[in-house]
Order: C-alpha cells, then structure tokens, then sequence
C-alpha cells in the first residue's frame, strides 16, 4: 500500500500540472503588453509573476535532489517571451510529476539542508518542505488569478476538486 503523503503529493503534482495549464490557456489570450503591464502584485505584473514560479519551482527541485541552487533573484525574468515561458512551464511541471513519482517514504522522513535566498543556511523536514513548495505555486497561481481579473480574460476555475475531475 501506497503512503497517504505519497499519495497526496502526486495528486498536488498533478494539480499543479492541471493549474497551470488552465491558467497558461487564460493568458496566452492576453497581449504581451497585457502580460507585462504594472499591476500590484509581489512580482509587478502576471509575466513576472509566472516567471517567478518557475524560479521558485526550480530552486526547490534543485534542493530536493541534493543540487546546489545558484543564486538567482526572486525576481529573475527566466523566459522574457510568453510561448517560450509556456513550453519551459509544461517542461517542469513533467518534471515536478516524475520527482514525485519517485519519491518514497525514505525521503519523506529526512531534512534537506540548503541555504536560502539570504544566505541562511537552513535544515528542515521533507514533510514541511513539500507542503510550502505546492503551497507556494497556488499562492502565486492566486495572484495571477486576481491580475486575470483586471483584464477581458475571465480567470479560470482553479478548484482542486474541481481541476482534478475527469
């Protein structure tokens, strides 16, 4: 029998995948202008935004498998062009979904020790580490959901129960 935390990762790693794509769908209808224009948000517009998550969902796959993470700002803009961000998005979130198939319960009982953004260096638990890094993408998915909002595009449904429906 399969581990309930197991278990429960790989359906956030298949949300995750589900999310973005529905998300991605709603913003490939915006201009670039519309994707890079200044809005209140931690990031400064959606392209930022998206573009931050994919650092963040990097630096956290660098230290879940023990890689050194090079420093790069939180603010990085990875991929300036909106299709080039969307295939490198659909890239990682396979990745994501491969990691976490692999994942056993060995590994959801260690710590990973890394050095933050900050240069802290840090131990925590696998099991508090994996929880923030889902947690993180449906926060920055949120704010890009409420950027969606001050434009013509309708946000699109991001529900777990109801992305994960057949």
């Amino acid at each position: 029998m399969t581990d309930p935390l197991l278990r429960h990762f790989r359906m956030l790693a298949s949300y995750n995948r589900l999310a973005n794509r529905r998300l991605y769908d709603a913003c490939a209808r915006l201009t670039d202008g519309e994707l890079k224009r200044r809005r209140p948000a931690f990031f400064g517009n959606i392209h930022g935004t998206l573009n931050h998550l994919m650092v963040g969902d990097r630096i956290w796959l660098a230290r879940f498998s023990g890689e050194e993470v090079p420093s790069t700002g939180l603010d990085a803009i990875l991929y300036d062009g909106f299709a080039e961000l969307r295939e490198a998005r659909e890239r990682e979130d396979a990745r994501i979904e491969e990691f976490v198939a692999g994942m056993d319960e060995g590994f959801l009982a260690g710590t990973i020790r890394y050095e933050n953004n900050e240069g802290r260096l840090l131990e925590d638990p696998v099991d508090l580490l994996l929880p923030h890094f889902f947690n993180h993408q449906t926060h920055h998915r949120g704010q890009v959901h409420d950027m969606l909002s001050g434009t013509d595009v309708p946000p699109p449904v991001l529900d777990l129960h109801r992305a994960m429906r057949p």
